[in-house]
């Protein structure tokens, strides 16, 4: 993330005193580990819901959530500052909805997001980071239940991000629910290097719009390719009667990953940053204020939509 910080200049922002203290983002993805980054002075994952194994302790037997939260919100702990995320003083809310593989069921995802409309008073839930999708043919409705779910969670007053998806570099290649007209939808804005995509070596693999009824999509770009963020922190076995913890660390702290769901975390973490010095902006307005700020990055609207998120910009 320190790369990230100053092309986003979030390191500005540290600087100045903005660290999204209080602010509660939920994360729809794989679970969320317990890793120094987010306990050490004092637990910021502060509620854990479980809709695959139906667990109440946090864990992620697979890795992507984690790192997605570091991005959001990792202290830099275990790196001594060096791999900070966005909003190092928000709050955590863990949603899995997705297995060890990545897999998971729109009826998950469903009752996940009504769980967070249920509980965002409870937690102050803002911020809801969705870095997962699909691109089944069946999906790509506006109409289509995913679509229903995040617009729902929207109309609740939260503001809700999510990846467009990793399908470029051709046009209509927008995730669902990134089709969705009311979310704040990101794509990469580093396509243009090879990396590594879920075991694959690709290039321009950030969603493209316009989406199928027309809409201007991505929104906004960030950086996503070969990003450092928390890595698991304990391990997860597995065996006939379930899943085992075990408290050992994780000798790797960190790891790389790439793609929109990395880029979606680092607009997360801002819209925390400028929710915890502005609490009574509303989603809507939240989302106005990302357009206003976005630097042009001289791309087509497909590519880039408003342009390269800057957070010093969001923050003046």
């Amino acid at each position: 993330m320190n790369r990230v910080g100053d092309i986003i200049e979030s390191h500005w922002a540290h600087e100045n005193g903005y660290y999204g203290k209080g602010v509660g983002v939920a994360i729809i993805d794989t679970g969320i580990s317990l890793h120094k980054d987010f306990t050490e002075g004092g637990n910021r994952v502060i509620a854990f819901k479980d809709f695959i194994n139906h667990y109440t302790e946090p864990y992620d037997d697979n890795g992507h959530g984690t790192h997605v939260a570091g991005i959001i919100g990792g202290n830099g702990y275990s790196s001594k500052g060096k791999y900070m995320g966005v909003a190092p003083a928000c709050n955590f809310i863990s949603v899995k909805v997705l297995d060890h593989r990545g897999d998971g069921n729109i009826s998950d995802v469903l009752a996940g997001l009504q769980w967070i409309i249920d509980n965002r008073k409870k937690y102050n839930i803002r911020v809801v980071n969705i870095s997962v999708g699909t691109s089944a043919k069946d999906s790509l409705d506006e109409n289509s239940l995913l679509v229903q779910g995040v617009n729902a969670t929207w109309d609740s007053g939260i503001v809700v991000v999510v990846a467009a998806g990793n399908n470029g570099p051709g046009p209509m290649s927008i995730s669902t629910p990134g089709i969705s007209r009311k979310v704040i939808t990101v794509g990469s804005s580093d396509d243009n290097v090879a990396v590594e995509v879920f075991g694959n070596r690709t290039k321009d693999y950030s969603g493209r719009g316009p989406t199928p009824y027309c809409i201007k999509k991505p929104d906004i770009v960030a950086p996503g390719s070969n990003i450092i963020s928390c890595n698991i922190s304990r391990f997860v076995s597995r065996n006939r009667n379930g899943l085992r913890f075990h408290s050992a660390d994780s000798p790797m702290m960190y790891t790389i990953k790439s793609g929109t769901s990395m880029a979606t975390p680092v607009v997360s973490g801002a819209i925390a940053l400028l929710l915890g010095a502005n609490p009574r902006l509303s989603n809507r307005e939240v989302k106005l204020k990302l357009r206003e700020s976005a630097v042009d990055l001289g791309q087509h609207w497909e590519k880039q939509g408003w342009g390269l998120l800057n957070i010093r910009k969001l923050l003046e």
